[in-house]
């Protein structure tokens, strides 16, 4: 989705934007998110410092969002082995067995309060911020001749240590989510092994201020995990209530097996 998401973006206007520039997109915001750039880049001493502050800024503003889908992930997380159970007590792939399926997840789902479209909206959220960004850096030449470190910030990384670096941090975030989940499945070995290679070759054909928003923007991503969604605390408090769990069966058993004795015996 973000590689297809890359060529859509190259293939968008071209034309330089500047305070001429008329439109919604061009003008309300183009214009004013580069010269918001430019702005940042002044005070944080260049074009590179201004990318990665622009995208701490947006990382901010949508951590409400975020927090809100990794809160929905650990629900789905919780009850991952129930889902697998009903899928297994639903094998057959005969339409009225494939709508009692939906029918029982959908239940499940409720429940827990758990919103199948969450995963989806961060992504949905970002993909016009990064497309803004690109055409922003892309058609204001002040940004797109500007320099960081080795790298022009409107061509690619000649040496693909940005694509390296959002690929590991992309691998580094995926991980995080879901190791504290109980079961794994196909879909999260695609997404922890999968998501980094798409990043990888997306950024490098891409201007390298749109991969450096990739790194620092996956980097806050793990970070944040480890924060919200830290796995080992997560692992820690299930084993820690299946103990408890399992300690009050056992002393429940002990309390009917002495009933069943009587009170002299």
């Amino acid at each position: 989705m973000i590689a297809a998401a890359s060529l859509f973006l190259a293939a968008c206007g071209k034309k330089a934007i500047n305070s001429s520039s008329t439109g919604f997109w061009d003008h309300t915001i183009l214009y004013n998110l580069s010269e918001f750039i430019v702005w940042l880049s002044k005070i944080f001493g260049g074009y590179g410092m201004g990318i990665i502050m622009i995208t701490l800024i947006i990382r901010i503003i949508i951590l409400p969002l975020m927090i809100y889908q990794t809160r929905s992930m650990r629900k789905m997380q919780e009850i991952q082995p129930q889902i697998s159970a009903l899928q297994k007590k639903y094998s057959s792939r005969d339409t009225a067995t494939q709508q009692k399926l939906q029918e029982e997840t959908r239940k499940l789902y409720a429940e827990v309060g758990y919103n199948p479209v969450s995963g989806c909206l961060p992504l949905l959220v970002q993909m016009p911020i990064i497309w803004a960004l690109y055409q922003a850096i892309y058609r204001t030449d002040v940004l797109k001749t500007g320099s960081f470190l080795w790298m022009q910030l409107g061509d690619r990384d000649p040496y693909f240590v940005l694509p390296i670096l959002a690929a590991v941090f992309t691998f580094l975030s995926s991980w995080l989510s879901t190791k504290s989940q109980p079961e794994t499945n196909s879909m999260n070995a695609v997404m922890v092994w999968g998501m980094p290679v798409i990043i990888f070759f997306t950024a490098m054909s891409v201007p390298a201020a749109l991969s450096l928003y990739w790194v620092i923007s996956n980097a806050f991503q793990a970070g944040q995990t480890l924060l919200i969604q830290n796995p080992w605390k997560i692992i820690r408090e299930r084993e820690a209530t299946q103990t408890a769990k399992k300690e009050h069966e056992k002393a429940r058993e002990r309390a009917v097996r002495k009933a069943r004795r009587g009170p002299n015996r």
